[in-house]
């Protein structure tokens, strides 16, 4: 499997990207507890497909840096794509991800064939919490407060990993800890993050725009929140459809990577070629 890893420089920072396999561009975007690693069990099911599989490091996650300036989250994806020479990819994105792919088929649609939403969010869009929820985050801001950064990266493990109201260790053993692992530097209060452009008008104000092919995975134990973003998205984008993953929470490509991978190449298949 042709590897390529690659330093894109951007404004103030650089990011850390790599390059899987040869054919149509999909390019992965990771979620808020994770970085590019949390894409490792899909990407060769892509590859084998038939399909290049392109991720990324966002500033201050993983190998990425940025200084404290004013950034585009949507420009520095732009900027992979670039330093791939590939001009039109189709966009996988969890969490934050999902939210950073989406802003960017609105900004610039001219980039993407096609976007695949997992467990992610909408710009201006806000669900309602469930009581655990709020009493979830509730006990995440006293740990912050306290400075007990092992306690809450255990605690965001059984929030995105376990999902709420799950028991502890109900997800496997290794995903826990690959995300504990990922996600615990990302807590060091001295972290460096810039301060990202916030798209305007939000992406919930203009889902309509939207031509290409969507498609909404969120797993049946992910938080009231990203559900009901799932069915928005759906209901607002012409021709966008929605599966829920049963017995999955947050972290959909770790968890259930081979239905994932199927999920996108079925959308992406009758494309045909592109990039």
């Amino acid at each position: 499997m042709p590897s390529t890893t690659v330093a894109v420089p951007v404004p103030g920072g650089q990011l850390h990207a790599v390059a899987d396999g040869a054919g149509p561009p999909i390019v992965l975007l990771h979620a808020w507890v994770a970085d590019l690693r949390a894409w490792d069990p899909v990407v060769p099911l892509l590859v084998d497909a038939g399909y290049r599989a392109v991720r990324f490091d966002a500033r201050g996650f993983g190998s990425s840096a940025t200084e404290d300036v004013e950034l585009s989250h949507q420009a520095d994806l732009r900027a992979v794509l670039d330093a791939f020479e590939i001009g039109r990819a189709a966009l996988v994105g969890n969490s934050r991800g999902a939210r950073t792919a989406l802003d960017t088929v609105l900004e610039t649609p001219e980039r993407a064939v096609a976007l695949v939403w997992v467990g992610g969010g909408i710009g201006g869009f806000e669900g309602i919490e469930s009581p655990e929820e709020t009493a979830i985050g509730e006990r995440i801001e006293a740990i912050e407060r306290a400075g007990d950064l092992d306690g809450l990266a255990e605690l965001e493990v059984q929030l995105w990993v376990d999902g709420p109201g799950q028991p502890p260790g109900r997800a496997a053993r290794w995903i826990r800890e690959a995300v504990r692992e990922m996600n615990r530097p990302l807590l060091d209060p001295d972290r460096v993050w810039g301060r990202p452009i916030v798209l305007d008008p939000p992406a919930s104000d203009r889902l309509a725009e939207i031509r290409i092919p969507v498609l909404a995975v969120v797993g049946a134990l992910d938080t009231s929140e990203t559900l009901a973003a799932s069915i928005r998205l759906e209901e607002s984008v012409a021709g966008a459809r929605r599966v829920v993953i049963p017995d999955v929470a947050h972290m959909v490509g770790m968890e259930a990577p081979e239905r994932l991978a199927g999920l996108i190449v079925d959308l992406v298949r009758p494309l045909g070629t592109w990039a």
